[in-house]
């Protein structure tokens, strides 16, 4: 029996949550000024807003892990209540490696997956260090599992006359 190896693990990285972090910031900043301005101590309680909705914001980020293993692809989610989702590799139509401006300053990446699955027809890993290299781990991964299996993927384009396209 084979054995089920991880060859890669990682979750997004906390880059996805600048924006959120800096609403906070300022909303925290907002609050203090406040605070400041008013000589009412207790508005000082309403900072707990803004650090929880960041707070919560990472978590989501972090619990958010993707996993390659020589037969799958595993996404766990969940802050709270945890939700598993998987990708049979012999699954995956077709990969893409998406770098925006700030990802090639952080030297992050998303891979954009398109899969046969029905659960998850278009999967993005956004945001992970690395992306090309985890693409071509996944690429390699994805053709031994189809030789393995003996599973080819076919296209059929629909065609309005019966024809054959």
């Amino acid at each position: 029996m084979n054995e089920e190896n991880s060859l890669w693990k990682d979750h997004s990285s906390q880059w996805l949550n600048l924006g959120a972090y800096a609403v906070s910031a300022v909303v925290a900043a907002g609050i203090i000024i406040g605070g400041i301005v008013l000589a009412f101590p207790p508005v000082f309680a309403a900072l707990a807003v803004p650090l929880l909705y960041a707070f919560w914001k990472y978590l989501v980020v972090r619990t958010r892990v993707y996993e390659l293993t020589c037969e799958r692809l595993r996404i766990t989610s969940g802050v709270i209540n945890q939700h598993i989702d998987e990708i049979e590799l012999y699954r995956v139509k077709d990969t893409l490696v998406l770098r925006s401006w700030w990802m090639r300053l952080t030297g992050l990446a998303s891979v954009s997956l398109e899969t046969s699955d029905r659960s998850l027809p278009s999967l993005v890993i956004p945001a992970i260090l690395d992306g090309w290299k985890m693409r071509e781990l996944l690429r390699k991964q994805v053709e031994i599992q189809r030789d393995k299996k003996r599973v080819r993927e076919m296209d059929f384009d629909e065609v309005g006359d019966g024809g054959i396209a």
